[in-house]
């Protein structure tokens, strides 16, 4: 059976306590949880709030985990920026060990210049791989890299690469970003399931459209083709809500945001029973 989640950002101006309030109340199963979400992220990651949290809200777990990535690229230019952001990845399996997560996303890394990836972000992507190899060795957690937009400078944007990865790295899985994918085509998203839905562990739901990333899917044709292709490959993991708040047209209430879960969940629902 599926699991239903929303990354926590999407709650960005909410306390720990009101985070995982909001997504009980929105009738979805989990969350992915980003160390970035802002009340832990700035508090010093307090890690006894976080326990509370959980223990009041048990049936969350196992959540996932998403690396952090702002400010960090861990194929950029500045070997001190590409060294910091291993390092924070490699926290980030840790952390998700420490609390019980069953996935834990990571982003590839693209070319500091918007220029095509060449051999120096080779060199400094494969000591990602091999620090993420490494870690994911002594950890519970499963470590997923996801595919990233198809632009010019971005590594690992299409199916074809991601499954030469996949066929190299064994013990590496694979975390569906949606949205990345349907700024090409809807049917880029679907040779995506085709060719890697074997690894596939985590999706990122949500809509791109006219240039814009992370919409809402509800009711959209193309959220429809992604959802049954899923469904008809047997997709049992979990699928996370990853909504952009800041692409509506005004500021969204918790209550709001709460309420469009719900019809997001449901949505969701027609396709897998």
């Amino acid at each position: 059976m599926v699991r239903c989640a929303v990354a926590s950002m999407f709650f960005h101006e909410s306390t720990l306590a009101e985070l995982f309030a909001s997504v009980a109340a929105s009738s979805l199963d989990t969350m992915e949880f980003w160390p970035e979400t802002p009340s832990f992220w700035l508090y010093g990651m307090p890690m006894d709030q976080l326990a509370r949290c959980r223990s009041l809200y048990a049936s969350m777990d196992p959540m996932t985990v998403h690396v952090p990535i702002l400010d960090l690229n861990p194929c950029s230019i500045n070997p001190k920026v590409a060294a910091a952001s291993r390092e924070y990845s490699a926290a980030a399996i840790r952390f998700a060990d420490t609390i019980g997560a069953g996935v834990v996303t990571v982003h590839p890394g693209r070319r500091t210049a918007k220029r095509p990836p060449g051999p120096d972000e080779f060199t400094r992507f494969e000591a990602l791989i091999d620090m993420l190899r490494e870690e994911a060795g002594r950890a519970h957690a499963r470590v997923a890299i996801e595919n990233m937009e198809q632009k010019v400078n971005f590594m690992l944007c299409t199916p074809a690469a991601v499954r030469a990865l996949l066929d190299r790295e064994p013990w590496l899985y694979f975390t569906l970003d949606v949205s990345h994918a349907m700024g090409t085509s809807v049917d880029l998203v679907l040779e995506y399931i085709e060719l890697c839905s074997d690894r596939m562990v985590n999706v990122h739901l949500s809509r791109s459209e006219g240039g814009v990333m992370h919409l809402p899917m509800q009711g959209h044709p193309d959220a429809q083709r992604v959802l049954e292709a899923l469904a008809e490959q047997g997709y049992r993991g979990n699928l996370t809500l990853e909504i952009e708040d800041l692409r509506f047209d005004r500021t969204f209430s918790r209550e709001e945001k709460v309420a469009l879960l719900v019809e997001e969940q449901q949505f969701i629902a027609r396709f897998f029973t």
